[in-house]
């Protein structure tokens, strides 16, 4: 099996959640959103590092929430910057990879949800294929619109929705990133940047539990899952 290090991204408001903090302090069955998110990594062997990157104004609050809940023996607190892609490189400049081919994930911190059995999958195809990302197959019909009008109905057997975590060589994501700043080029998430830079990205089916947590809503959802695995629903 591939050991890995992740960045973990936290640094985002979640403007979407109104909740007029960030929502990774946002409490799901009791325990705060990054505090599920960091046990997933804290508790897989295979997991060396976590690069945990936050909102500057928030630094103190995290370290606190991290020794309340006596978890992070793994984490090292980086600030992040302005948009998603700058915090990906912050935490990028403060991982010290010794080996090119070493596996670096990059996972929302909003998603609590994603299981070992996934996590060793992706690892797996990264370390293979130089680049690999979950997803998991579009299960309704899309539609594409303009001016309010369907133009397009999209065949949704070659449509897969991208999650998280984004898992690559370090040399891989670390190129990709340099020439996009370079460039001033802006990706919609890592796997991207990585296939604009001329790399080949693998995707690895994960699980619909692997949900990003973003509006009240999904807060709802996210108590659901938990009640589900608590009862022996959970599968790896």
């Amino acid at each position: 099996m591939k050991a890995y290090s992740v960045i973990l991204l936290a640094a985002g408001q979640g403007k979407r959640m109104q909740a007029g903090k960030n929502k990774q302090f946002l409490s799901i069955a009791g325990t705060p959103l990054l505090i599920h998110t960091i046990r997933v990594f804290e508790g897989d062997s295979l997991c060396r590092h976590i690069q945990l990157v936050v909102n500057d104004q928030e630094t103190e609050e995290i370290r606190e929430l991290l020794r309340e809940w006596e978890t992070g023996s793994k984490a090292v607190i980086t600030t992040g910057g302005r948009e998603r892609q700058d915090s990906v490189a912050a935490g990028l400049q403060q991982l010290r990879e010794n080996d090119p081919r070493a596996v670096v994930m990059i996972h929302d911190a909003a998603r609590p949800f994603v299981q070992s059995g996934e996590l060793h999958r992706l690892a797996e195809a990264a370390a293979l294929h130089g680049g690999a990302i979950l997803g998991a197959p579009v299960k309704d019909t899309i539609k594409e619109v303009e001016d309010g009008s369907i133009t397009k109905t999209t065949d949704r057997s070659r449509l897969w929705a991208a999650q998280t975590p984004q898992a690559f060589h370090d040399s891989v994501i670390r190129g990709a990133h340099e020439a996009a700043a370079a460039a001033s080029y802006t990706g919609t998430d890592d796997a991207s940047l990585v296939e604009w830079h001329g790399g080949r990205v693998r995707m690895v089916q994960g699980s619909y539990e692997n949900f990003k947590v973003t509006t009240p809503e999904d807060l709802l959802f996210a108590e659901a899952v938990l009640k589900h695995r608590q009862q022996g629903g959970r599968t790896t």
